[in-house]
């Protein structure tokens, strides 16, 4: 997931994915379409059971474009099924519970919302990026914390650590993100309900990227 050459991609899957071979198709020419870094499993009130059978489908998937596979917010699960890495927010687990789960090769990340303290406490401790937002108003979850563009900045020019921008963001939107320093985009609807489909938004992420680098 390295961002050495500018703004990447990373993108969260819908929250509801009703036939996972439907989206493994979608997701196989979404992915090809461009540089991704990552893909983030999000789903709500998914059963173990279901939580696995979607990572055994779509990790393949991801690892045969190069983009590293993260399950949100269950380290234990992430572990078990060999996932890259896992993203927790500041109430699911604790940071260094999740390294201990994961261990030292894994890829984890912290949502910090509007934190730079605990960004930079996570960070301290090892965290491979942090997550700030929500910069938009999000249509993914309704318990957001309104971000200042400020966050970033700050972020970028104070620390080499990986920050990853996240909430409402889209094509239209991201650009003062990108330029404040993001090192990563995360988006789910701006991705999957762009107009002219989920392949056409990465090519329009990564336009935008390339443009500003």
């Amino acid at each position: 997931m390295a961002s050495a050459e500018g703004c990447r991609l990373y993108i969260i899957t819908p929250s509801d994915i009703p036939d996972v071979d439907v989206f493994a198709a979608t997701l196989d020419e979404t992915l090809a379409a461009g540089d991704v870094a990552c893909l983030q499993l999000r789903l709500k009130g998914a059963s173990d059971e279901q939580i696995s059978t979607y990572v055994k489908k779509l990790m393949p998937v991801c690892h045969a474009h190069d983009v590293a596979f993260i399950l949100n917010d269950r380290p234990d699960l992430a572990a078990q099924l060999g996932c890259d890495g896992v993203h927790i927010g500041p109430d699911d687990m604790p940071y260094d519970e999740a390294r201990d789960i994961m261990g030292t090769d894994a890829t984890v990340g912290v949502t910090c919302k509007d934190s730079r303290h605990l960004a930079m406490d996570v960070a301290e401790a090892g965290a491979d990026y942090v997550a700030f937002g929500a910069f938009f108003p999000s249509a993914t979850k309704d318990d957001t914390t309104p971000v200042e563009l400020e966050v970033i900045e700050i972020w970028s020019e104070t620390t080499n650590v990986p920050c990853v921008a996240i909430g409402g963001i889209t094509v239209a939107n991201c650009e003062a993100l990108v330029r404040a320093g993001a090192d990563f985009i995360a988006v789910c609807n701006g991705i999957w309900n762009y107009a002219q489909g989920p392949a056409a938004a990465v090519r329009d992420f990564n336009d935008i990227f390339a443009r500003l680098r």
